[in-house]
């Protein structure tokens, strides 16, 4: 059985090296789609409450929302970076409060306190999903991810790793001493 949970996510780009109207730097609203699938949790009747999937989600995508996103190589990138340190806002200011955490990894870098992340490739709908997938895979038993961007809109689907040993109580993940974070309910039978 499958939950499935949308957020929606504000941001600009551009495709550096296109050819055509996205060589620009130009702002859309995109809509994620996150599917999960396990075996319905019987004490809550679920296999994933949809606002847990969506909370989970959200603490790393959330650096995404309101974000100016540029490829590594984008000769855009210096001149932004020396605006936002001219302006003084290179290392954030106390009104920019929806910042997730800093993230570094081999797809992208995350810069939450200027609303700037840095990507290994160009990002499109595909690219956006093959990131969301790899910063989420170990939090979700993803099985499908849709992304849509403009006219733009891509899926993939996905062959979850695993189960997710999830509390009876209220439905969420337990913690790795098998305590639900939530509620405190206690799991015995998680590996």
């Amino acid at each position: 059985m499958r939950s499935f949970t949308t957020l929606h996510l504000q941001y600009a780009h551009r495709f550096y090296n296109f050819k055509g109207e996205a060589q620009y730097l130009h702002g859309h609203t995109g809509i994620l789609t996150i599917e999960v699938s396990d075996t319905i949790n019987a004490g809550v009747n679920m296999v994933y409450p949809c606002n847990e999937i969506k909370k989970i989600a959200w603490e790393v995508l959330q650096n995404f929302d309101h974000a100016l996103i540029l490829r590594e190589d984008d000769p855009l990138l210096p001149a932004i970076l020396k605006v936002y340190e001219t302006q003084g806002i290179r290392n954030g200011v106390p009104t920019n409060t929806m910042t997730g955490p800093a993230i570094k990894n081999e797809l992208i870098t995350a810069h939450p306190e200027c609303r700037l992340v840095i990507t290994k490739e160009t990002m499109t709908v595909e690219g956006m999903i093959k990131i969301i997938h790899f910063l989420l895979k170990d939090k979700l038993n993803i099985t499908k991810l849709t992304f849509i961007s403009g006219d733009n809109s891509a899926s993939e689907k996905y062959i979850p790793s695993g189960t997710i040993c999830r509390c009876p109580c209220c439905g969420i993940t337990v913690g790795p001493d098998g305590v639900c974070p939530k509620c405190g309910c206690k799991v015995n039978n998680c590996n």
